[in-house]
């Protein structure tokens, strides 16, 4: 990592800040998981506790738990965590919404999660409920800002249309959105008109062109399917996959970097794929037999995913492209899912993962441009104001 980018996040910054000045004061409620950790993978509420002794009253788990091993789509955690030095609510549980009772006596809410720079990853939901509860309780919420792992500087995907909005998209954003957790949540507060006090502790040394695996950092798993960089980058496409019968990894050691089905040729699939030279991104035939999720204990053939370009990939086009061809090449196998999925009980799954119907009704008959492009110029337009790193 000689090379690597050297960067201050959030957190640390937070740290530095206090011990020059101290600013906050009275009891703190911290939203976190395992992956809340700074550069020598000190635990965000081992830093804050032993920063603000006395302080740390509540703390607070999104989507997967404080330890990210539960698996996703409404597999909910139990509140109280014994191993941690405060109660532990989980807000995946029976409301992902912190409750007065929760947030009882709080003066503070500080939220450090590292988020992965897709729409329908639900960290930034379980942070914009967070937001509302506080803000009608007079609570201060500090945003402990992490780098988008993907980068700030490619947006894709249709903005989500406001009939679909679901506990994986409360906001008309794209699906890769380009914007760091700080940001996000600068936006959601002007845009939704909340009452509450924010503060976004910014990222010292990141700029919107760097990738995860150029900054000097140890990656850990925000939740159990995306254990690598690599993952993340796949991810804004791949994860369109969770609402079809074709599998997305899950199950495997690749999740969202391979794709497959019992159905399908992996010959036929790769020829296929190759047709639309698509750039960044080489495609390697495989086998694979899940062990959990879809098609578990079945051999899928498909194909796995190498991003051998992280600039000109383009993660949901390529994705797009990908069920174009299996609805082509196997019209009588594959398939859309049915509800529920993440607490969606009537519309079907890919329409609320894609952010309209368009994708599931027209994917035969439209262009795959009309499908997977975003309005660059209109969403950057709109998020100018609340951007606070530069390319």
């Amino acid at each position: 990592m000689s090379d690597a980018v050297d960067i201050e996040i959030g957190l640390e910054r937070f740290v530095r800040q206090q011990r020059e000045r101290r600013t906050v004061n009275g009891r703190v409620g911290l939203l976190v998981n395992r992956a809340s950790v700074d550069n020598r993978l000190a635990a965000t509420h081992q830093v804050i506790g032993e920063l603000l002794p006395g302080q740390l009253t509540a703390i607070f788990a999104p989507q997967h738990g404080w330890w990210g091993e539960q698996q996703a789509n409404m597999l909910e955690t139990p509140h109280d965590h014994a191993e941690l030095p405060a109660p532990v609510y989980s807000l995946y549980a029976d409301q992902r919404r912190p409750d007065p009772q929760m947030l009882d006596g709080l003066d503070h809410f500080v939220i450090d999660l590292q988020d992965v720079g897709t729409r329908v990853y639900t960290f930034v939901w379980t942070m914009l409920n967070c937001l509302e509860a506080c803000g009608e309780r007079g609570i201060e919420v500090i945003v402990l800002d992490r780098p988008n792992p993907i980068g700030g500087d490619v947006v894709e995907g249709p903005l989500l249309e406001r009939d679909y909005r679901s506990f994986v998209g409360q906001a008309e954003i794209p699906m890769r959105h380009g914007l760091t957790m700080g940001e996000l949540a600068q936006m959601l507060v002007v845009e939704n008109r909340l009452d509450v006090a924010l503060s976004v502790i910014q990222l010292e040394g990141w700029l919107r062109n760097h990738r995860f695996r150029q900054l000097g950092r140890l990656w850990i798993p925000p939740s159990p399917n995306l254990p690598t960089p690599e993952s993340t980058l796949v991810y804004p496409g791949q994860v369109l996959l969770e609402g079809t019968n074709l599998s997305e990894g899950r199950g495997t050691t690749i999740p969202f970097e391979c794709v497959g089905a019992p159905y399908i040729d992996s010959r036929k699939l790769k020829d296929a794929m190759e047709q639309f030279a698509l750039p960044g991104i080489r495609f390697l035939e495989t086998r694979f037999t899940p062990t959990f999720d879809k098609w578990v204990g079945e051999s899928c053939g498909g194909l796995s995913w190498h991003v051998v370009d992280t600039r000109t990939f383009r993660p949901y086009r390529t994705t797009v492209c990908l069920l174009h061809a299996c609805q082509t090449l196997w019209p009588d196998d594959f398939a859309w899912l049915e509800p529920p999925y993440e607490y969606e009980l009537t519309k079907p799954p890919i329409d609320i993962i894609s952010g309209s119907d368009r994708l599931r009704t027209k994917l035969t008959c439209s262009s795959i441009d009309h499908l997977s492009d975003c309005d660059d110029v209109a969403w950057r337009n709109r998020s100018e104001p609340f951007r606070l790193y530069s390319q």
